[in-house]
């Protein structure tokens, strides 16, 4: 298959002497400035997942299950450190900690954005997949919230392409390749002031159900 990770071991010592790069600097502005934790994860070329299983779950998109974890609030040298340990992975975000996810998607999270930000609500990072979905980040505790927030709007019976990540899932971050499909890019990248305290995920939720019903 010719992946990278398939040799992490052995190439570790070769990798910290080339020094940082673009990866290990993203990593760690992730972990130091917006104060995110960030998983080693792997990759995927032609369907066919890095792990090795034959019948992985979720090709180029899970983390490497021998990786340590790069903590928030690590600095840049030891980011470098810690990243140079795991040559060619993914960097994947948990969530679920410093924010869970709504999923949309594109081309409804495109039209919701615009709607929110006429609004002036707050807005925290919003990514976009290959796949075509839209990631908005909202406070923690919206995946266990939503039901009964949809419920509360009067959304319960629809038919929403709506779904909430929390505790227990990854992301991959831009700019990492999802899959083997391309990369993720942020559609609103993250900011200071909302990066670690992204917004309720009931200030988003009607203009995201409403354009999602309509789409």
């Amino acid at each position: 298959m010719g992946f990278t990770i398939g040799g992490i071991r052995e190439k570790r010592s070769g990798v910290r002497r080339r020094g940082r790069g673009a990866e290990a600097t993203a990593v760690a502005e992730y972990t130091g400035l917006w104060g995110w934790a960030v998983a080693p994860g792997t990759r995927a070329r032609d369907g066919a997942c890095s792990c090795g299983q034959r019948a992985c779950p979720s090709p180029g998109a899970h983390p490497l299950g021998f990786a340590r974890e790069v903590p928030a609030g690590t600095g840049l040298d030891s980011a470098a450190d810690a990243w140079a340990e795991t040559p060619g992975a993914s960097m994947l975000l948990p969530v679920g900690r410093t924010f869970d996810i709504l999923e949309v998607a594109e081309q409804a999270g495109r039209r919701a954005l615009v709607r929110l930000e006429r609004m002036g609500l707050p807005l925290g990072p919003v990514a976009v997949t290959p796949t075509g979905r839209a990631q908005f980040f909202v406070a923690p505790g919206a995946a266990a919230e939503l039901p009964g927030l949809l419920y509360r709007m009067g959304w319960d019976d629809a038919d929403l392409d709506l779904r909430a990540l929390g505790p227990g899932a990854h992301i991959t971050a831009p700019p990492s390749d999802l899959g083997g499909l391309g990369p993720v890019r942020w559609l609103r990248p993250p900011v200071l002031d909302t990066a670690a305290a992204p917004p309720q995920a009931r200030l988003l939720l009607g203009a995201l159900a409403y354009i999602c019903h309509r789409s």
